[in-house]
């Protein structure tokens, strides 16, 4: 077969091809890639994949000469960062913040000679394996790039524009390295938002799907982390983190032999630790590890309470937020709300179940923003109703936590907040369904204390965190009455999904009814749910569970109402009202709809 475009013009696949081969042969050139303009002239890529005809023999051709450059890349990276002069003379040859021949040979310029754009195209024809290049490029490459915005741009968009391919061929890939796309975000803030977000469900598996939620709760302290470390050892770009901060292995080895030989103490530093915010950062602590890591370990706990985090956390608060910071505040719960979302979507029960337990054990452990902090937990509260909705079986699976998080109502706020969605969830949904009756008395019997727990004591919400101080007497006790309103209404709806809690239902109702210190809220809601409980079908249809029951007297089934009769709806629905109707709608506004 002929080989295509033998002409010796400029156009010529063959000029570009022998363009190419010069310059990997070239070992002057190979100190210094950045400034071979071959790598950037060359359309051997584009060539290809527009080819008609003899695209085979193209591909074949041109890869040899495509692996050496890459490996001569991916070489003279190490060899580029640590150059200073050369890295100066690169930028004023380029007019770009990049320094490495890797970005401009991968991504810049649309007639630059794209390598992992022609492994990804064309590895199957030449039999190459791109996952080994892909990794080399995150790791060599963006772990000290991740900060340049041009790099970073021009990163997402690569993975955006080939995420087909990444996620049917590498599928763990992007999974892996989402700690430092994350830095790539945290970095360079919501400019880059949109695209960033398209690649966010791709960093989603079944090893990536715990620690992402927790990498994005994060999302602001790594921020403050990646910030401290610029202040303390320079610019983000051009140098890993790993290596920003030598090892306190080899200092601390000093100590212990000095403490050995000559009987002097090691000295603590523990107390200071995040007390100057120009201190070099403590890379031995975990959080920061961390924080900092460019790869997934699959390790979903978090170390959220040290010292070091804390006298951190309170630095940040006490100081102006800078701009990523702010920018930050305001992408992590957007970041929160497509995961979610997705999450709702593609994954299954199990990992539901070990989400649920982290989500909540964050509920009041976040960063002290408080706007971002109500946003969080708004997203947070969300999804745990949204996931008992979808699948109510998993609220009998997590009984435990359930149970240990209704027993921290009292601590503060936001445990209250959370224990009063729970029991939202228990009631609305049966603690699981009608067959689960273990279940639901274990739970009841758990909402019976709280209940009893409140009407003795004025006891939730007086133990406060440092923040929360300002939270009036007044405020604690409309608290109250709201929480205990919803713990009324859980044992309400437990009961009369499982008939044989009535008679505890009722003993408890009725002591919240003779209580002369309960709320008004508190003890009108008591009553109303004893005076339904003595209209079996009435409160069934009021207080049953939105899941499907079977067809008990007093049940309606909307979806099937476009085929009843006015006289089918159960009148006491419209709260007793008498005469000509008070509403201005028809119940075709009500009904569903084909």
């Amino acid at each position: 077969m002929a080989s295509p475009e033998l002409a010796g013009g400029d156009g010529s696949y063959d000029f570009h091809l022998r363009s190419l081969s010069a310059a990997s042969r070239d070992s002057a050139a190979a100190s210094d890639p950045a400034s071979d303009p071959n790598l950037l002239q060359s359309r051997v890529c584009e060539m290809c994949r527009e080819a008609k005809e003899a695209r085979d023999e193209m591909v074949a051709r041109a890869f040899p000469v495509m692996s050496k450059l890459f490996q001569r890349c991916a070489a003279a990276q190490t060899q580029a960062v640590a150059s200073t002069g050369v890295l100066l003379l690169v930028r004023r040859l380029f007019s770009i913040r990049s320094v490495n021949i890797l970005f401009l040979t991968l991504f810049y310029g649309s007639k630059a000679g794209t390598i992992l754009q022609f492994f990804l195209d064309f590895g199957e024809a030449v039999l190459h394996d791109a996952d080994g290049s892909l990794k080399t490029f995150f790791r060599s490459c963006l772990s000290r790039e991740f900060a340049d915005p041009i790099v970073a741009e021009r990163t997402l968009e690569f993975l955006v524009a080939n995420k087909t391919k990444i996620l049917n061929s590498f599928p763990t890939l992007i999974p892996q390295f989402y700690p430092l796309l994350l830095k790539l975000i945290a970095s360079n803030g919501e400019r880059l938002e949109k695209k960033f977000l398209e690649v966010l469900p791709l960093m989603m598996s079944a090893g990536s799907f715990l620690p992402l939620f927790l990498s994005l709760m994060d999302l602001p302290m790594l921020v403050v982390a990646l910030e401290k470390v610029e202040r303390s050892s320079g610019t983000l770009i051009g140098s890993s983190i790993a290596t920003i901060q030598k090892s306190a292995a080899p200092e601390m080895l000093l100590q212990l032999m000095d403490e050995a030989y000559t009987g002097s103490a090691i000295e603590d530093s523990s107390g200071n630790l995040g007390s100057d915010d120009s201190s070099p950062l403590d890379l031995a602590d975990p959080m920061f590890l961390d924080l900092l890591k460019d790869e997934n370990d699959g390790i979903a706990a978090k170390h959220w309470i040290s010292p070091t985090i804390s006298s951190t956390l309170q630095a940040a608060v006490n100081s102006p937020q800078s701009d990523r910071l702010k920018q930050s505040l305001e992408m992590a719960p957007r970041f929160l709300s497509l995961y979610f979302a997705t999450a709702l979507r593609v994954v299954n029960d199990s990992l539901l179940c070990a989400l649920i337990p982290v989500v909540m054990s964050r509920y009041a452990a976040m960063f002290p923003d408080k706007v971002f902090s109500f946003e969080v937990r708004k997203r947070l509260s969300d999804f745990i109703l949204a996931a008992f909705q979808r699948s109510p079986d998993i609220i009998a699976v997590l009984k435990k936590p359930i149970t240990d998080r209704l027993g921290e109502a009292h601590d503060n706020p936001a445990k209250t907040e959370l224990a009063l969605h729970l029991c939202r969830a228990i009631g609305e949904h049966g603690a699981g369904g009608i067959n689960r009756k273990d279940v639901a008395r274990e739970l009841f019997e758990n909402l019976e204390l709280l209940l009893y727990e409140n009407l003795a004591t004025s006891r939730l919400g007086l133990s406060q965190e440092p923040g929360f101080d300002s939270m009036g007497a007044s405020s604690r006790k409309s608290s109250q009455a709201r929480f205990l309103c919803f713990v009324v209404t859980a044992i309400a709806k437990l009961a009369t999904c499982h008939s044989e809690l009535l008679p505890r239902a009722r003993v408890s109702l009725a002591k919240v009814a003779r209580s002369r210190t309960s709320d008004r809220r508190v003890w009108q809601r008591a009553c109303d749910y004893l005076a339904l409980m003595n209209e079996p079908a009435i409160c069934l249809s009021v207080l049953g569970p939105s899941t499907a029951q079977g067809n008990y007297p007093g049940i309606v089934d909307w979806s099937e109402g476009g085929t009843k009769m006015v006289a089918h709806i159960p009148f006491y629905l419209l709260a007793e009202q008498k005469g000509p109707p008070f509403h201005d709608f028809s119940f075709a506004d009500l009904l569903p709809t084909e």
